[in-house]
């Protein structure tokens, strides 16, 4: 028998890197603008920016690669080309069956993404939409005027919880997936129970202390594991 890790209620779910393969893009985006200023983008700086709102992002880049623009320069430029890339994006393995298996069962689910309204629609609506219907709701940090602090405080899960029906579920009873060290560090700042499924180009020495289950994809989940309503076979 499966190992029992909690007694899961609700669950909520980063976007970029976990529901949408989309970091990758923001990688050929992010060195392709930088590239133009003869400045490289690597994962050292990468794994600075996951999880982080756009513009905290940004300001970090041109910080530390001393480019010649204005974080707002770095991003409108990097919007042209997401316009590109973005809208033909996937969903992460395993993402689709386990959001549908969720939803078939009436567990609440959610989105908490450090994106804006506008670039989370760019993302999900020509691919995307009835996908993402499949959720409770959905939380733009970008542009949430509720979000006052951006990960690694615990607001965006903290204020994502609290827009599910009936309040705030007990946080302990709310598990989180992740693939930022900033998203997870969130996660465990507001209570929750977290799983870390980070990117295979993500340094090991900068992996966070704490979460509770680590994986390659969302394929290697086992609902039961988390008190949650097992696949059918």
């Amino acid at each position: 028998m499966a190992e029992r890790r909690g007694n899961i209620t609700h669950v909520i779910f980063d976007m970029d890197g976990i529901l949408l393969d989309t970091e990758r893009l923001y990688t050929e985006v992010f060195g392709d603008v930088i590239a133009r200023y003869g400045k490289k983008f690597d994962w050292s700086l990468k794994s600075k920016l996951m999880g982080r709102k756009l513009i905290i992002s940004a300001g970090i880049v041109v910080e530390e690669l001393d480019l010649p623009i204005t974080p707002e320069q770095l991003l409108h430029e990097g919007e042209i080309e997401q316009k590109k890339k973005f809208p033909l994006c996937n969903l992460m393995p395993g993402a689709d069956k386990l959001v549908r298996h969720l939803h078939k069962n009436k567990i609440p689910i959610a989105v908490s993404t450090g994106s804006t309204k506008s670039s989370f629609e760019m993302k999900t609506q020509t691919r995307h939409q009835e996908f993402f219907k499949l959720f409770h709701h959905i939380l733009c940090c970008g542009s949430d005027p509720e979000i006052k602090h951006g990960k690694p405080a615990p607001d965006a899960y903290t204020v994502a919880a609290e827009r599910f029906d009936g309040g705030s579920p007990d946080p302990s009873n709310v598990l989180v997936f992740e693939d930022a060290v900033t998203g997870i560090q969130s996660a465990l700042a507001a209570g929750m129970k977290a799983v870390f499924i980070p990117d295979d180009n993500l340094d090991k020495a900068l992996w966070p202390n704490g979460y509770h289950q680590i994986m390659k994809s969302m394929e290697e989940f086992k609902p039961e594991e988390w008190g949650l309503p097992a696949y059918e076979e």
